[in-house]
């Protein structure tokens, strides 16, 4: 027996495990594209049947799987290869930010007609962190706007705590914004390593209590802190490989209450010098993540 069909076949073990565990969770797993692209819509959807997820996290931004500019052809398109293969599309990932854009207009009017539900918010930068109360409120006004085009098409919205210098990564900043915005329309698209990152110890944990009240989907990925020539940096590696506290934050999870996925990411690189290669190395490592992932959800 080929290697791919032991680790498939321990996958779907775990996969029963869970739903007869009744936690439910394990249904609402879907699979970031972003590292996926270049491969076509079919390819995808084989490898995400094959993983037993509910569908893709299709990344409908630049560089993504469906470019912007395509988004009412290619979108219907992708829809029906994964319909086809028994999948759905739970959310998408945009770099949308401005309600004035044209571009998010026809990308929420795109993703409302095969029936997405959630998508992911681009990111509010702070250029100059003196200026922080400004950028919060500029970021303020645009969501704002955002959730009343959201309502037009029946999206929600999901804003991601990016480490870094994106509005959200302290967490706190993105929930003072939310304050003023419709809670049936935006919240949190929390993702604990990102958290973590900008956390430590016990602020990420702190951070999703505050928020858990507020939270649209759920990103998962894995890191460690590495010191190189130019000091500290983050590598993503696999899940339960890295500095995320899991046994901490799966409790916390399943006691939450949300509505929309639970988005996999498999930020490292799996590696392929080859189409098929990359394929096989990226099919592996979404395996071994799923496994840890839907052992964790029982």
């Amino acid at each position: 027996m080929r290697r791919r069909e032991v680790l498939l076949g321990g996958l779907g073990a775990l996969a029963a495990q869970s739903v007869a565990g009744g936690s439910g969770l394990a249904e609402r797993i879907c699979l970031f594209t972003d590292h996926l692209a270049g491969f076509e819509y079919q390819e995808v959807a084989r490898m995400l049947r094959e993983l037993r997820v509910s569908g893709p996290d299709l990344t409908v931004r630049r560089g993504g799987l469906v470019k912007p500019e395509r988004v009412a052809e290619d979108l219907p398109k992708a829809a029906n290869v994964f319909r086809e293969a028994g999948l759905t599309i739970p959310m998408i990932t945009t770099g949308i930010v401005s309600a004035g854009d044209p571009a998010t207009r026809a990308i929420l009017s795109a993703a409302s007609q095969v029936g997405v539900r959630f998508y992911k918010l681009g990111y509010f930068t702070y250029k100059d962190l003196s200026q922080w109360r400004d950028t919060m409120e500029s970021a303020r006004l645009e969501i704002l706007a955002l959730a009343k085009l959201g309502a037009e098409f029946g999206i929600q919205a999901g804003l991601h705590n990016h480490s870094g210098p994106s509005v959200g990564g302290a967490v706190w900043d993105a929930w003072e914004i939310l304050q003023s915005v419709p809670a049936a329309q935006t919240g949190f698209f929390f993702d604990p390593a990102q958290a973590t990152i900008e956390g430590g110890r016990i602020g990420w944990n702190l951070n999703f209590r505050r928020v858990a009240n507020r939270l649209k989907m759920i990103a998962l990925k894995d890191f460690v802190w590495e010191k190189g020539p130019k000091g500290w940096k983050t590598r993503w590696v696999p899940l339960g490989e890295g500095m995320v506290d899991w046994p901490a934050f799966f409790p916390l999870l399943r006691e939450a209450q949300w509505p929309g996925p639970i988005s996999l990411h498999i930020e490292y690189d799996p590696g392929g010098a080859t189409r098929t290669e990359r394929y096989d190395k990226a099919l592996a490592a979404a395996a071994r993540d799923l496994q840890f992932l839907r052992k964790n959800l029982i």
